[in-house]
């Protein structure tokens, strides 16, 4: 009933009847604590897919689809971007001490696998923690990253189809690269501005949210106040650090 009335506060309405129907009708006891964004997505695909296939009795199906859905999803997107940072880790590092880049040594694999780890797992625990709510961590690097990535897919169509003398194909590939590296590599630089004022500017930017928030904590004396702004700066910074990487790497690769 609480959980029903907090809902109608925020302008949607809900009971607590329609609340237990939902839960029942997906096959579960309960709909509640069920936050963040995999059960949303759940309850979303549910409402929408009975509509089309199944109906009513469908419910449970498709709920538990989603989920699982998600589940592999997220967990074949972590198994290959391990191994993919894998071979980047023991490539990059192959070039100070050759051993590193052979990439059937048992040994270098594993070192260069925890190190992998090791880095999403602290931006993983980060977010956790992030007194903002995890989301500001590393969700605005997502836009530019993506892309950035799809820039180097379409870099690399490029050269295979030059390398398979089909070069007057070769625009197909050329015209969305260069349209995706301008506007990725130009979001990216607006990312790492110094703060200058403007509300928008400075909210786009890593480092003029890192300095503004760093005028702010000069200001605090509540502990948990300070606590949160060192986690914003820390955050941004670490954003602000991943962007200039990303960045470097697309001008390497190009």
């Amino acid at each position: 009933v609480a959980a029903a009335a907090k809902i109608t506060e925020l302008g949607f309405s809900v009971t607590p009847e329609e609340i237990l129907a939902l839960a029942k009708n997906v096959g579960e006891e309960t709909m509640m604590s069920r936050t963040g964004g995999a059960p949303t997505f759940a309850v979303g695909l549910t409402l929408l897919f009975h509509e089309l296939v199944g109906g009513v009795e469908a419910m449970p199906f498709w709920y538990h689809f989603a989920i699982l859905f998600e589940a592999l999803f997220i967990l074949t997107a972590v198994d290959a971007g391990t191994r993919t940072g894998r071979f980047m880790v023991q490539d990059i590092l192959g070039n100070v001490h050759k051993p590193i880049g052979d990439t059937k040594n048992w040994f270098w694999g594993i070192i260069a696998t925890i190190i992998c780890v090791t880095g999403w797992g602290y931006l993983l625990y980060s977010g956790v923690t992030d007194p903002m709510g995890g989301i500001f961590t590393l969700w605005p690097l997502f836009g530019a990253a993506n892309q950035m990535l799809a820039g180097i897919a379409l870099m690399l169509g490029t050269v295979v189809l030059f390398k398979m003398g089909k070069a007057k194909y070769s625009w197909v590939t050329i015209a969305p690269l260069v349209w995706v590296l301008i506007t990725t590599m130009y979001a990216a630089y607006q990312k790492l501005l110094p703060a200058n004022g403007e509300r928008v500017h400075d909210a786009v930017s890593h480092i003029a949210t890192a300095q503004n928030w760093a005028k702010k904590l000069e200001t605090l004396t509540d502990p948990a106040a300070i606590a949160k702004a060192e986690a914003v700066i820390r955050n941004n910074i670490i954003d602000a650090v991943l962007c200039g990487f990303f960045m470097i790497v697309v001008v390497i690769v190009a």
